[in-house]
């Protein structure tokens, strides 16, 4: 069957994506929504964090699980870069079993939580670990959700600040879409070390970047569902690994696990996971707005187009032109020479663009699979808020 273009909510209701389609759609208005809120909220936020940045000894531990926990790799290391205060990203999964390696008692710690729901286990968890194991622990919870366990319990107390993010962002369908594209930017803006309106107007950019890119990218995504491929593999270097990690993740949940998404750099892949590659993969490469690591990139393009295994190789991103059209390549629209960055954007701050094709890629595979994208497991074996999960004391 043809792919359904985004903008069709009328098929996408039919198909049992509605919700996915729209929340995909809206993110560059919610981005414009999130700069006003963030103005809004800028005082607040500035009291809350003081000058715990600028104290070599704070810890700042980003921290969520699944597609929350990847909005902490890609936000941490540029944060970090900025910052005399140690920041790391370490996810929810970890903090809970491993505690004692990220934490210590007479160590001021700020955790900030990335939570869609707010109501998940871990999260929750989290900030109960810190308070019984820090003596000065502080959260900041970036949430969608008013309603949710973290902002309830963080209500009124001067140890928590609580970031709302726009309404629409508390994505209904079962992937994290608007939500974690929201949650990230928040963050890049929040905890830059730039002045606030120099914070906010990469928003903007990235917001007309992604209109462009979901005009372009929606029909040549659609098209590239349509072919059978089982395997996926993204590959992506330095924030953008997270991305790609987080890309492969809507396939596999999307496609409710029958097709097999994986994600790596273009450097660690030829050490054992190319071995992965046949003629039933598609391989696309996320890249950099740095020039250094495109060359990598482009290493390994060319490399992959030679040996001519994968069934299709692709690029997307910036300086995304893919070399000739044959048969193992698809030429996607690269946006236009504002996408080609130069310098005022970095990998952080485009990771959510380049993240809309492959969102779109995902809910058009689930589609031609004959699958529901809203819910892809009617059955309740994986759910949209985490369930039976047990939280062990140490």
């Amino acid at each position: 069957m043809d792919a359904t273009p985004l903008s069709d909510s009328s098929a996408w209701q039919r198909l049992g994506g509605a919700d996915t389609a729209a929340e995909i759609a809206q993110q560059p208005a919610l981005w414009e929504h999130l700069a006003h809120d963030l103005s809004q909220a800028r005082e607040r936020v500035q009291a809350f964090l003081g000058d715990r940045l600028n104290d070599p000894n704070q810890r700042v531990l980003f921290t969520g699980a699944g597609s929350s926990g990847f909005i902490a790799d890609m936000v941490a290391d540029r944060i970090n870069a900025q910052w005399p205060a140690d920041v790391r990203a370490v996810h929810t999964t970890s903090l809970l079993t491993h505690p004692a390696l990220y934490l210590q008692r007479d160590r001021p710690t700020l955790l900030v939580s990335f939570a869609r729901s707010g109501s998940s286990p871990e999260s929750v968890a989290a900030v109960e670990l810190l308070r019984a194991q820090v003596d000065d622990a502080r959260f900041l919870d970036i949430t969608c959700n008013p309603e949710g366990e973290l902002a309830r319990r963080g209500k009124g107390r001067e140890d928590t600040c609580t970031l709302l993010m726009p309404a629409a962002s508390c994505d209904r369908a079962f992937a994290m879409t608007s939500s974690l594209s929201c949650m990230l930017l928040a963050a890049l803006c929040v905890f830059d070390a730039a002045p606030w309106p120099q914070r906010l107007e990469p928003l903007r950019q990235v917001a007309a970047l992604a209109r462009e890119g979901l005009a372009q990218w929606d029909a040549a995504a659609g098209a590239l569902a349509q072919r059978p491929f089982d395997r996926v593999i993204y590959l992506a270097s330095g924030p953008l690994e997270a991305l790609a990690r987080e890309a492969a993740l809507k396939v596999l949940e999307l496609t409710a696990g029958q097709v097999l998404a994986l994600a790596n750099t273009p450097l660690g892949f030829r050490h054992g996971p190319k071995s992965t590659l046949d003629g039933d993969t598609l391989v696309v490469v996320i890249r950099s707005a740095h020039a250094l690591a495109r060359r990598y990139e482009q290493d390994l393009l060319d490399e992959l187009r030679r040996d001519g295994v994968a069934g299709q190789v692709l690029a997307i991103g910036p300086h995304s032109d893919i070399g000739s059209d044959d048969e193992h390549t698809l030429r996607v629209p690269p946006l236009g020479d504002s996408a080609r960055n130069d310098g005022m954007l970095n990998d952080s701050w485009l990771a959510p663009v380049w993240l809309t094709f492959a969102q779109i890629y995902a809910l058009q595979r689930s589609a031609a699979l004959g699958l529901t994208p809203d819910n892809p497991f009617p059955d309740g074996t994986v759910n949209r808020v985490v369930k039976g999960v047990t939280i062990h004391q140490g």
